[in-house]
Parts: structure tokens; sequence; C-alpha cells
């Protein structure tokens, strides 16, 4: 065990006056830290002392022990990130991390919520004022107190209940490991990594290696690998895959070969002209290889920086910011102070200490006059870079930051140079951190903002907390989140607390945003946003808004959103992320496109032939069990229990059917009726059957009809890659994976049928004595399977049914109406929902188990029951960095939004922590689209008309026309046509009244109608126009 898995140091660090030896004295960096001052530039050597006088720090140290098992096991998205290996190697580790300004508590929060043994915190300054505008876990009452608590005692607690396992024990002695070293200075940010002159990564990227099918393999020297269906292989020169399932060049198979890429398709693999001829199948994986990273030490790189570029609009940033930030550390050694807070006297003399370097001159000015202050954003978005780094030299899972990462904010704070300096001044309250980055009015107006924020979840607990920071919201802010707290989210949305659970999402946030800063008015919605709460969510409700915050974790959610954020021409801050990576976008009305002007591509959906019939990979069979469930245990039941609430009776149903009547979904129904279980016994052998059905018979009955020499018109076989031909599974009570489906199935089945059952009926004895007595019916195959991948999965309501089949199920209802079986609780079914999270439940078992089985049946490689409820349960990987970057780079495009700047300013982002990366982009420009004689129209425009009672078709026609100097030529109300000339009896509709067409509800004040233009020329396309607002009366109001 590493008692210091990782040595981090962030802003404001000071320790107290120790002893130095005279060789220290030559390393004037390090002598400045040991004499109380502030600086970036601590190192290694400085842990050696800290070992020796440990004794005399300690009183200013505070050590953070988390219990590791449980960290591991609360937060499945983080472990999909991560993996098992780095959780457990996070769970054995240490930090040390030294500065709790805003940059460090973020670090704090970030690696404390990551789930790392402990964490030491230092930091020898008292709590003031300021701190209470970057430090979120700094309260009002420990400035206040008397005692003169530190920053690092009094965020200690708070550190603590972020993880319900946190324990307090003194600082052991630690010897120095990897070095991370970050400081925040106003509109700059920095981050230096040392990890030693060689550090090994497992992982450098963290992606799955994916199975990608073989078309086929050359003979030749070198031999050439072509991918099926040209499906890119995503290689890099240099890089090894392994071989499997090749047929004829079987040599292959099981070894590794060192890639060379000729195309995004192909690659060679070395000389395989010796080799056997290749024939068919096969498929290839990536080898995961370790890597050796290799970093210089702080001395060398201060004059050779090695730098991420960010921003590739200004690609000289990163070089200048070094150079202005070293200047910055030297004004602090000549004067054992930062300068002072707009001061241009201050400014001119950093300026003059870049003489030599070639530096922004305004980029040093704004750095000069704002490093006394915080920009909370900033640091938060920082702050997940370089927790991501921390936990990357623990664990060794991605590629490390080499060396130095630089960040200005200067597009922040330039419209604000022509303000007076009293503007920047301190006031002596919570917000002269960022006052003294944007001054007083622009503080103002972000307290006078109304926000409404969609989703409380991880992104909208650091969204909230950057609101609070901020001072957002002091007039009124909305948070929206109908879900309640679970166990697995208090791993990132650090706003929660295990007591929490249970409860909802936006309420508990809410409060908990009110503890950070108790000025904050947020209003808690339980309400889900969405067509159906319109009434809620109106025009009115977002004419009162300035901006949108979205915190989603789904597009569909997005795009109605962004929708409603166009439709009332407000501003909208979009983000989200998937494990490391993390995206935002900003969205200004009349300057930017919108969140609905692009979209990606659809996911692809698997061929419903090849779930059923000729599954080639994992996914594959987990999709199927899913399937499977949903079918079973969700979908009928349903089904059944919607068609008794239409259909008063068993009897009058039978009379209907018999009187030639089709009822939709009747045989369906009467089917599940007829052989309703009553007993757990009946559970456990419908289990037995559908094993049978699911993993002999399938089996059977594809190899009946297309054996294994079976060949296709062109004379290559039908079973070939990526067809795998199935074996029959033959029953065995022995094998787990056999007991846990019928076990798990018999639970399921007996869920939905409301049968009881203890838990000796699950046990092996009384399964196995059940399953005795059941009869496994004789099978044969039938003579026609259908094979063709385009066909879709089809609707068993509506599937026409055969007269044999009629007849069968009148005879069946019949019985069931003679035995008296026909009851009120008979009628009712409790269909099931998916939950992945409760083991205890049976539904991921049976996932599991089935899916397991018929990867088994198809010579599959299985996965693990981690990786089976990821795919089976849509979970999306996550960590909190990565929600707290984007919370923070959102924050930062709010005070521009604010502000009102112009488009140069504003940023969309795309990172991946695990690279790392990070992009900066100007977003998408609006389009504006040409009609003619210079009317031009964009996606934020919106043609109004006022009507009455009596205002026709024909009026409405005549009103864009003159009050647009346009012809209308068709009107469309979303998919309903108003007005189009050529429909026969159209021209009538002109003299009906807008009311009679559209017949708006009561609480209707308006629709949107679509509207083609009469063209230039005769002959031409109509034109398009942006959409038409028609209000039914003058004012707006509801007829």
């Amino acid at each position: 065990m590493c008692l210091i898995g990782i040595v981090v140091i962030s802003q404001t660090v000071e320790f107290p006056p120790l002893p130095l030896p005279a060789w220290l004295q030559t390393r004037w960096r390090l002598t400045t830290l040991f004499t109380g001052k502030s600086t970036f530039f601590i190192y290694f050597l400085f842990f050696i002392i800290i070992f020796f006088f440990c004794a005399l720090v300690l009183i200013h140290l505070k050590q953070v022990h988390l219990l590791h098992l449980v960290s591991f096991l609360l937060d499945l998205r983080q472990r999909y990130v991560l993996g098992d290996s780095a959780m457990h190697q996070m769970a054995q580790s240490s930090v040390f991390l030294s500065g709790m300004g805003g940059l460090g508590i973020e670090i704090a929060k970030n690696i404390v919520l990551a789930g790392v043994k402990a964490v030491t915190l230092h930091d020898t300054k008292q709590c003031e004022t300021w701190d209470l505008g970057s430090n979120f876990f700094i309260r009002k009452e420990d400035v206040l107190n008397q005692r003169q608590r530190t920053r690092a005692e009094s965020c200690l607690v708070h550190v603590e209940h972020t993880n319900s396992q946190i324990l307090t024990k003194p600082l052991l002695p630690f010897c120095p490991c990897q070095f991370i070293g970050c400081d925040a200075y106003g509109i700059c940010v920095r981050v230096f990594c040392d990890f030693g002159e060689e550090f090994e990564v497992s992982d450098p990227t963290g992606e799955e290696p994916k199975e990608i099918f073989i078309q086929s393999i050359t003979q030749d020297s070198p031999g050439v690998v072509t991918c099926m269906d040209n499906q890119p292989h995503g290689l890099q020169t240099g890089q090894s895959v392994v071989f499997r399932e090749v047929n004829g060049m079987v040599e292959l198979n099981g070894t590794a070969r060192q890639v060379s890429v000729l195309s995004p398709h192909s690659f060679a693999i070395g000389d395989t002209s010796q080799l056997l001829p290749y024939v068919h199948g096969g498929f290839f994986v990536l080898v995961k290889t370790p890597k050796t990273y290799r970093f210089e030490t702080i001395e060398r790189q201060l004059c050779d920086p090695q730098v991420m570029t960010p921003d590739f609009s200004k690609p000289e940033a990163p070089l200048q910011i070094h150079a202005a930030m070293l200047a910055l550390d030297t004004f602090q050694e000549q004067h054992s102070r930062l300068p002072n807070t707009g001061c241009l006297q201050d400014a001119e003399v950093l300026l003059k200490l870049t003489e030599e370097a070639p530096v922004n001159a305004e980029l040093v000015r704004c750095l000069s006059t704002t490093a006394r202050g915080t920009l909370s954003p900033l640091a938060a978005a920082v702050g997940g870079l370089a927790s991501q780094e921390a936990l990357k030299a623990i664990t060794g899972k991605f590629a490390p930051l080499q060396q130095w990462f630089y960040l200005d904010a200067i597009e922040v704070v330039k419209p604000l140079q022509s303000l007076s300096p009293e503007e920047f001044f301190p006031r002596g309250d919570r917000y002269d951190g960022l006052r003294a980055c944007i001054g007083e009015s622009m503080c103002l107006e972000l307290h006078k903002l109304r926000v409404f924020m969609v989703g409380c979840g991880a992104i909208g607990c650091e969204m909230l907390k950057n609101f609070a920071l901020l001072g957002v919201g002091l007039a009124k802010s909305s948070g929206e989140d109908p879900d309640l707290i679970e166990k697995s989210n208090l791993n990132r949305q650090f706003l929660f607390r295990p007591h929490h659970i249970q409860k909802p999402k936006s309420t508990t946030a809410a409060e908990a945003t009110h503890d950070i800063n108790p000025d904050l008015h947020v209003d808690a919605h339980l309400n889900k946003v969405c067509p159906a709460t319109e009434n809620i969510y109106s025009d009115s409700f977002y004419s009162r808004l300035n901006l949108v915050v979205t915190a989603l974790d789904n597009v569909e959610a997005r795009r109605y959103v962004d929708s409603r954020c166009v439709s009332n021409q407000r501003p909208l801050l979009d983000s989200g992320t998937m494990g490391t990576k993390g995206h935002t976008e900003i969205i200004v009305p009349n300057l930017t496109e919108s969140y609905n002007s692009h979209r990606d591509p659809p996911e692809e959906e698997i061929p419903f032939c090849t779930l059923k019939s000729f599954p080639s990979v994992i996914e594959h069979t987990i999709q199927w069990a899913r399937d499977k469930f949903e079918n079973a245990f969700a979908h009928k039941p349903s089904m059944y229990n919607s068609f008794w609430l239409t259909h008063s009776s068993a009897e009058v149903v039978l009379q209907r059917i018999q009187a030639g009547e089709s009822l939709e979904g009747s045989f369906q129904v009467i089917k599940l009726l007829s052989r309703r279980p009553s007993q757990w016994e009946q559970c456990v052998a419908i289990a037995r059957l559908k094993f049978e059905k699911y993993f002999k018979r399938k089996a059977i009955q594809l190899l009946h009809s297309f054996p294994l020499d079976t060949r296709l018109k062109d004379g290559s076989l039908f079973w070939q890659s990526p067809k795998r031909p199935p074996a029959p599974i033959d029953f065995d009570l022995k094998d787990n994976l056999h007991f846990t489906f019928i076990v798990s199935t018999a639970r399921l089945f007996a869920g939905i049928y409301n049968i009881p059952y203890s838990e000796k009926d699950l046990s092996e004895e009384t399964v196995s004595r059940i399953l005795a007595d059941v009869k496994i019916p004789e099978y044969r195959p039938s003579e026609k399977v259908k094979t063709d991948e385009t066909v879709k999965k089809p609707d068993q309501m509506k599937m026409p049914q055969s007269s044999e089949e009629e007849r069968e199920a009148i005879t069946q209802l019949e019985q069931a109406i003679a035995a008296n079986s026909v009851t009120p609780e008979s009628l009712q079914m409790s269909p099931l929902q998916f939950e992945k999270d409760d083991d205890s439940n049976g539904h991921m078992d049976f996932v599991a188990s089935a899916s397991a089985l018929r990867a088994r049946m198809y010579s599959i490689e299985p996965a693990d029951r981690l990786k089976t409820k990821r795919i089976a349960g849509k979970i999306i990987p996550a960590i909190a960095t990565a929600t707290a970057a984007v919370a923070g780079l959102v924050a930062l495009e709010l005070i521009k939004v604010v502000g009102g700047y112009g488009f140069e300013s504003f940023k969309n982002c795309f990172f991946n922590l695990a690279i790392p990366v990070v992009v900066l982009t100007e977003p998408a420009p609006v389009k504006r689209t040409l009609i003619r004689d210079n009317i031009y129209f964009s996606i934020w425009d919106c043609w109004t008309i006022f009507g009455h009672e009596d205002f026709t078709l024909s009026d409405l026609m005549n009103a864009v026309r003159e009050k647009y100097g346009i012809e209308p030529t068709m009107v469309v109300h979303g998919v309903k046509m108003l007005y189009v000339p050529v429909m026969p009896g159209h021209s009538k509709r002109l003299k009906l009244t807008m009311q009679k067409l559209i017949k708006p509800s009561v609480d209707r004040r308006y629709v949107d109608l679509t509207v083609s233009f009469a063209p230039e020329a005769d002959g031409d396309e109509d034109l398009p126009g942006p959409p038409v607002r028609y209000y039914f009366t003058r004012d707006g109001e509801t007829p």
C-alpha cells in the first residue's frame, strides 16, 4: 500500500517558517515557500523536508480516510469509466493536497468522490469573507468564529460528509511520489504534472476494444487485412491486434500482429505468404499494451515548456500565459504580494518583467488587474482536469498531461476594461474575489438573473454550486428534476448525502445550495418539462426568465427544451458528459444555431433477424435477453391489463369472437389467460420450458433449416462470419448458469402473476424436485425460417390469425369459463419495470443468465455481470471530474451571456480528460436564409399575426402579405394542411375562420403555422419562410 499516492499543490500554499539548510537557499523558489509566501513552484524536495519536520506542521494538517470498499461499490458509472483494477488502486492510495482556495477545494471534492483511501488537506490560511465566494465548503460561521479556524479545518467536516465513509486520523510520515501543481490567478490558470522519469500507463485511452469482422486477408508480404462492409478499424500504425476464428489462415488465430495502417478499412500485418490461404470468417481485436511516459523536471520545463493548446484560434496563448505567470511569480518574489486589483502601475511593472518573452500585453495587464480575484467557474473547470490527472497518477489509467495546461478567460474581462477601477475594488462581502475580475455592475446583473435549470443530477449539482458562488439567482432561479436520489448518485452528485436517498433531487439540491449561499433563492420543481406540462412551463413562464440551463442525460429532452427556448427567444446553455468526455454548447438568440440545428447520426439499431437468429457479438445476446424481459414481463402484462379494462368480461369477449368480430390482442390475451399459472411449481415448469425453447429448440431449428454445409447462390458458405452456427444446449441443473436462469425466470413469472414463494422454494433441492416432474414435449423442427435481415419485429397485437388459431382461442376461452377459472384476480397481471440496480429482484439475474446462455450457444465470449448491466441498463459511464469541468465551462459562458457579449466571445468546448485533450471553438453562427428581395429569416425569426374571433384564413394570408411583403401560397398547422391550392375544396376554406379550422383548446393563445411563399418566377418551387405565429386575439389572450 502506498502511503502517499500523489501530491497535489494548489494556489495559496503557506507553511510555517522552517529552518532551511544552506544548500537549499540557492533554490529561491523553495525558500519563498518555506518563509510563508504564496508560490506555485513547490517541488518534491519540499516533501523530503516535510518528512523530517512533520511534527512542526502537524497542527496545520488534517487527513480524511475513506473506507474504500463502500466507495468502490457505490457508483457503477465510475467503475465503467475507470475499471475495477483502477478502482482498487484508488482504494489503496493517499493524496496530499495543499491549498484550500477555490481550485484546491474543487480538486479535493473530486478526488474524494472518486474514492481514494486517504486525502490530507493542508492550508494555514485563516478563513476570510473573501473565501465564501470561491470555497463552497466554508461557511459564514467559519469566518466569524473567534477561534479563527484555518481553511483546511473548516473544509474538513464537509469533505468528510461528501463521502459517508470518511474518518479522520493523524498525518502519517510519507515520501513523495507523483507531483501536480495548480494555480488560479484571476483570469489565468495553470496545471503542471511530473510523474517521474518513467511512468507506465496500462491503458492510455480507456476505449473498449471492438471486435471487427474480417472480409479478407491476402497471402502476401505484407499480408493485407480488409474489414468487412468497409467498417473503419480505428487503428494506428504500431498498434497490435489479435486474431480469432479465422478459417483457412488458422496460424493467425490467437496471435498478435503489429499493424501498419493502409486505409481506414485496411492494414498490413507483415509476411503472410508462408501461411495457409485465407478462406473466410474471423475477427480481430486491438491489444491494449502499456505505454511509458517520460517527464522532465520543473527546472527544465520552466525554460522549455511542453504545453497543450486548448484553443486553436489563439495557438500562441499557452506560451504567453506561461511567460506571464512566471513574471507574476517574480512579482510576488520581489514585492511579497500580488498586484493590486485594478492597479495600472502594477500592471506595467508586471509587463516589464515579461520583456524578454513574446507576450500579449493585453493578457498581461488583465492578469495583473485580476490576479487577486477568483473566477470560481474557471477553478471548477480546471479543477476537473487537475483531479483527473491525480487519478491517473494513482491508477496508471489514461494518458497523463505532458506537462503544462494553461487556460485564460480573457474573453470574460476584455469588454470590461473601460470600466472605472472602483468597479473592481473590494466591498467586504463574499463577492470580492469575483468583483475583482468582472466588476460590481456585472455582479449585480448576475444577482438579478432569473435562471431555469432543467435537471439536478451530477451536472446540475455542480451548476447550482457555481450559481451559489457567483450569486446567480439572488432574485430567483428555478431547478427542475422529478427524479429521486439513489445510492449510486452519491459518488458524483456532491450536494447529496446518504440521508437524502429517496428524496427528490430538485428540493434536496435547492436546500444544499442554500447552505453554500444563504442569500440564494432557488425554487425547486418536481414536474417533468415536456409537452404535457406546457400549462406550467408556458410562454408566460419562459418570458420571466433570462436564460435556461440544461443538465440532462438524454437527447430528446434537450431537443424539446431547445425548441421552447427558440420559440421564446431565450439563451440556452447545454452540456453533457460520457465518461471522461464532455461537451458544452452555447445557444444565443440571433447569434448562434440552436441545439436542433444539428443532429447526430442515429444510433445503429441491431437488425431484428440478427437478434432473433444470428447474433455475432455479446451486445446482440444482451439486447436479446433485455428484449425477452420486456416482452414477457412488461409488455404482455400491460397489454393483458389494457384488454380487460376495455372489455367487461370473458363471456362478452367469447360472444363477440364467436360472432366473427376481430378484437385486437384477443388471441394473445386468451393464450395468457388459459396458460396462467397459479402455483410456484407451475412457474418453475414454465421456466424450464423457456430454457428448452430458447437454448435448444432454437438451435435445432436453425441447423435443420440451414445445415452447416449450406451454401448461398454464389457458392459461399451460409455459416460464415459474421454468422455463427448455434449449438443446442442440454439442460443440466448442476450448471450454475442453468439454475440461475430457471430460478430468476420462475421468480419473474411469479411476480407478474402475483404468486407467492418462499426462500425454500428457491433452493436447489426444491427446484430439482419440481423439475423432476416436468415433461419436455418432443420437438420437431419446422420447415420454414425467415432470414431476411431487413425484416422488422412484428406487432403481435396486429398479426393476422389463421382460422385454426381462432378456433383454438375460442376453445381455450370456453374451457377457462367452464372451469370457473376466470375471476377478477385472473384478469389482472402485475407488469414489471426493469430495475438494474436492485440485485435482489432477479431482473439482472434473468438478463445476465439468458445472455450468457445464448452467448454459449453461439460460441460468443460472454460478458461479466458488470458489462451486462451497463449494456442492458443503457448506463452512461460518468465521473465527477468531467461533470465538474463542463459545469465550470458553462458558468463562464453564462457571465458572457449576462454581459451581452458579441459572437466572437463565446466558446463551445469538447474535451476528453483521458487522452487528455481540450478543444475550444466558436459556436456555429446562425444561418440566414434568403426568401427573396432581400428578405431573410433564421431559426430565431417568427412572424406574428394578431387575429380575432371572425378572422378568416383569407384574412391571415392578406395580413402576411401586407405586413411582410410576400405572398403566402400554402399554410400548414402541424401535420394538418389548412390550405394547399392544388388540393380539392381547399379554396372554400379561405372563408372559414381560423377558430373553426384549428379548433384551439380553451387555454391556447396562439399557434405556429408553417407557411410557404410564392416564388419569383412561375414554375419554381414555393419558398420556405419562418413560422408564422397566429394569435387568436389582438392582445394574445385566450379567445
